[in-house]
């Protein structure tokens, strides 16, 4: 997670909190003038639409006030998926022996994705088996991550 991540995961998770929900994780876009901020939340009895438009109307009023990000950007509320975001340890330690995709900042091995099964979690690290090869990743040079999805 970037800094500004981590900021508004810190000045909106209260908010969230408070209506009931769970803030898995924020992930920013930047795209020019068309820059996305998307939340992601989760219940126990699931998300419907009705909740992403509370979520979205108390983040947005938290988001006018502070204003801590200084370019135009659209605010997205969302339900994790099936194809669900991993942004923590707990979150992948939830996973275990799941096929998970993860992305990377800086290059391992010559690689900057890896597709995998992941087999466990060691303090700090991942350990994902791609092609019969396990390979330990840093959870703090983790870009994007997630559950892939299986059907059947």
């Amino acid at each position: 997670m970037t800094n500004l991540e981590l900021r508004l995961t810190e000045m909106l998770s209260p908010a969230v909190d408070a209506l009931g929900f769970d803030l898995l994780g924020i992930e920013y876009l930047r795209a020019g003038s068309h820059s996305t901020l998307r939340l992601f939340i989760d219940h126990a009895d699931g998300i419907t639409v009705d909740n992403c438009a509370d979520v979205s109307r108390q983040a947005s009023a938290i988001l006018d006030v502070e204003d801590p990000i200084a370019n135009e950007y659209s605010l997205e509320v969302s339900s994790p998926g099936v194809d669900r975001p991993l942004f923590t340890l707990a979150h992948f330690a939830a996973v275990v022996s799941e096929e998970v995709s993860v992305k990377l900042n800086v290059p391992q091995d010559g690689r900057r994705n890896f597709k995998g099964t992941l087999v466990s979690i060691d303090e700090d690290m991942i350990n994902v088996e791609v092609d019969n090869q396990v390979f330990s990743l840093l959870i703090d040079n983790v870009s994007k991550a997630n559950l892939i999805a299986k059907f059947g």
